[in-house]
């Protein structure tokens, strides 16, 4: 394909996610006259935000580690960077119910170290596990370090299989690998591809000592990525069609034809950002004769369930837990606009507090009613938290995201499109295609810049990396 100018070239985006949000920022500095179509009233695809009761909640949680560098750019270049938590060195409650109702507690943290002995204190006292299986994780972390991301050969490898090959239990498994690999590729570790395994155990855990802190945003993400990321398009001078759905793509001679709900436009180039089975749709046959495989790719659901309690139940802004319904707990108080009502204000223990816990791999909760999901995770919350069994849940809302990832199987990547790969000034993007990461944030960044870079026949390798500063990890923040 000859290489576009976009100095002199319009472009247009499809999809207004976080990987058309870059696309359309990146095509626009290159020079472009950029616009970006959007079928919702609001940026960021799936970090969207919502208003209950007064308080703003978020349709799920997401957090992102040091390690994420192009999303953390791109917060830089939204103006976003000064409205998240951290990254703080990984230090995170890890609670199980155990048998007669007795609840074991550790911290998975990691020291100032080399790698990997930045982990080794953290994993060798790590009570859900035998001793025995402790010393065996240093056998599986020695296997990932020797693998190669980016070896296709890893993903027609099942991450669990590989697992029990390298000393691994099945208690191991869920206890440890599961821990991470449910919350990042959205699947267990018996689902899971080596080659996305790899990439989040090596890059988030393996890479540096500080690949694995943690962070998270401090304001409704609605306002974080959406409000944000509005005003960056507009001082770019991207211009904004929203409530727009494409009903078509065609091209015309050298230009390209965007039929939309009650316009057409006329582009020199286009970026297809939306999800895998819409753009099975939209893309032209003659142009990506796989498409109808992207559709191979199906979907994951994650379930997240808000409480509201009349009381502090706990002073950990997040959590996780094992052999429970809940997964992940992260207090958004401060984010929500949550104030104390009725109490004094210095009485902490009496300030109300609203949870929302995270659950990934969720298909099995999608036909379940609300009420049952609430009372399911109402339960074990008091069960894990002493401090929640006198307390009364006085609010709760679940928000289900039925298609949030897609499922990151063995042999799925041959199914991902290349957002690095233009066809006749078309490209493709979203957490989806193929970055080499699942489906995360940093994945739809990644892909959305691979894509305008492209249109313009750029290497994806000179990603704007020496444009933004990326805030270095702050200290570490005791939390109780």
């Amino acid at each position: 394909m000859t290489p576009l100018p976009l100095q002199r070239s319009t472009v247009t985006v499809i999809g207004g996610g976080l990987a058309g949000i870059s696309a359309a920022l990146e095509a626009a500095e290159l020079g472009a006259s950029v616009t970006l179509l959007e079928r919702k009233a609001h940026l960021g695809g799936l970090t969207w935000s919502f208003e209950h009761n007064g308080l703003d909640m978020d349709n799920g949680q997401h957090v992102f580690l040091a390690c994420c560098d192009e999303y953390r750019r791109f917060l830089g270049r939204i103006g976003s960077e000064n409205d998240v938590v951290g990254p703080f060195p990984l230090d995170v409650p890890v609670l199980a119910e155990a048998s007669g109702g007795a609840v074991t507690a550790t911290r998975l943290r990691r020291a100032n170290l080399p790698v990997p002995f930045h982990l080794a204190a953290s994993l060798l006292a790590y009570p859900h596990i035998s001793p025995t299986e402790r010393m065996r994780l240093g056998q599986a972390l020695a296997g990932l370090a020797r693998l190669r991301v980016g070896d296709p050969h890893l993903d027609q490898v099942n991450f669990s299989d590989w697992l029990r090959q390298h000393g691994q239990s099945p208690k191991a498994i869920e206890a440890v690998w599961d821990l991470i690999t449910v919350p990042t590729v959205n699947l267990p570790a018996s689902e899971t591809s080596l080659a996305v395994a790899a990439q989040v155990f090596k890059t988030g855990l393996l890479s540096d000592r500080s690949a694995c802190d943690i962070g998270w945003s401090a304001i409704p993400l609605g306002r974080l990525h959406g409000q944000r990321a509005t005003a960056a398009l507009r001082r770019q001078g991207v211009q904004l069609r929203m409530s727009t759905r494409v009903r078509s793509l065609t091209r015309h001679g050298p230009r390209w034809s965007v039929a939309a709900d009650s316009e057409t436009l006329e582009s020199d180039a286009v970026i297809v950002a939306v999800p895998h089975d819409e753009a099975a749709v939209l893309v032209p046959g003659d142009l990506a004769p796989q498409r109808d495989t992207w559709r191979d790719l199906g979907s994951s659901a994650i379930v997240d369930v808000h409480l509201v309690f009349d009381r502090t139940v706990t002073a950990w802004p997040l959590m996780a837990a094992l052999h429970s319904p809940v997964q992940w707990v992260f207090d958004r108080s401060a984010a929500s606009g949550l104030t104390a009502t009725g109490c004094e204000a210095q009485d902490h223990q009496r300030r109300p507090q609203y949870l929302a816990v995270s659950i990934s791999a969720a298909d099995k909760l999608l036909g379940r009613k609300p009420a049952a999901i609430v009372q399911e995770v109402t339960d074990a919350l008091r069960r894990l938290l002493p401090a929640s069994a006198d307390a009364l849940l006085v609010d709760s809302v679940v928000t289900k995201e039925r298609r949030a990832t897609f499922r990151a199987t063995p042999g799925s990547a041959r199914l991902r499109a290349d957002p690095a790969k233009a066809q006749r000034h078309l490209a493709i993007a979203g957490a989806w295609t193929d970055t080499g990461w699942p489906a995360t944030m940093e994945g739809a960044v990644r892909s959305g810049l691979a894509a305008a870079r492209a249109i313009a026949g750029l290497p994806p390798s000179e990603l704007s990396a020496s444009r933004f500063t990326v805030q270095q990890p702050q200290p570490t923040r005791e939390v109780a």
